[in-house]
């Protein structure tokens, strides 16, 4: 099978590791397509045996699979700048933000479109990614797709496109919601008197620690938060502050805020 990846950023580059990492291509079956000439030598000498492309020289796209990885806000200007046209057999598999599977299928004049949204664990081969797929394409090329989904992490099919934004809002910028509370944590080490490494340290393992907990305990979150909490303590001192200034609603509210911006990315 070969692919080509049109947008090698760092979601389509890691998709294109993964796949050469489980061996579901081979290299010299990789095409990988930019627009920024710079990238061009560094993206050489990261896969030396695949095929390297500056976007607006490539006239024709010999693939069986197209992975479209542009940033959404580019996707149109892409779109009307392609030189080529897809034939019939060839699949495209946008993991585009915001973007439904009908603008794709209008801009690309194209019917077999699955639509993805990834988060950026991909990297680490533990990220997982929501799909959904337009009518007409057969269970036997959804397998095929979610076999190399999978080799980034987990992956989870959706019937109801309009949910792939939530997945975006939830597990596709989800990583940067935990970044932002670790950096918080480990500052307020820091104004401790903590030594800012030893800080992080103590933080990221505390996430690690509780991450597991979570995963291997029969215990829902209240139950593992009072395990903590106990009566007139300290983790009940920095809860109550929490709810005070309603922490938890403006997280959820922040997470609605990006499920708004990812359907306004589809103009």
């Amino acid at each position: 099978m070969k692919i080509a990846i049109i947008g090698a950023g760092n979601m389509g580059l890691s998709f294109s590791k993964s796949f050469l990492k489980y061996e579901l291509i081979k290299p010299e079956d990789l095409h990988l397509i930019t627009r920024n000439q710079n990238k061009i030598n560094k993206i050489k000498e990261e896969f030396p045996k695949s095929q390297i492309s500056i976007f607006e020289t490539v006239d024709e796209i010999n693939a069986d699979l197209i992975i479209i990885a542009v940033k959404p806000q580019d996707f149109q200007h892409a779109a009307e700048n392609f030189k080529f046209n897809l034939n019939e057999n060839q699949m495209v598999l946008s993991i585009m933000a915001g973007i439904k599977i009908e603008k794709i299928q209008r801009l690309l004049n194209h019917k077999m479109v699955v639509r993805a949204m990834p988060n950026s664990p991909t990297l680490l081969g533990m990220g997982i990614t929501g799909y959904t797929a337009a009518d007409g394409i057969s269970f036997s090329q959804l397998i095929n797709i979610e076999r190399f989904l999978n080799s980034t992490g987990r992956s989870v099919y959706l019937e109801n496109e309009e949910l792939l934004d939530g997945v975006t809002a939830l597990s596709g910028s989800g990583p940067a919601y935990f970044y932002y509370i670790v950096d918080a944590m480990i500052k307020a080490g820091t104004e401790m008197g903590i030594d800012e490494n030893l800080s992080k340290l103590f933080v990221k393992q505390t996430m690690l620690g509780a991450y597991h907990l979570i995963n291997n305990s029969d215990k829902n979150l209240e139950e593992l938060i009072k395990d903590v909490a106990s009566k007139g303590g300290t983790t009940e001192a920095a809860l109550k502050t929490f709810n005070e200034k309603d922490l938890k609603e403006i997280l959820k509210q922040g997470i609605l805020n990006a499920e708004k911006r990812a359907k306004e990315l589809n103009g």
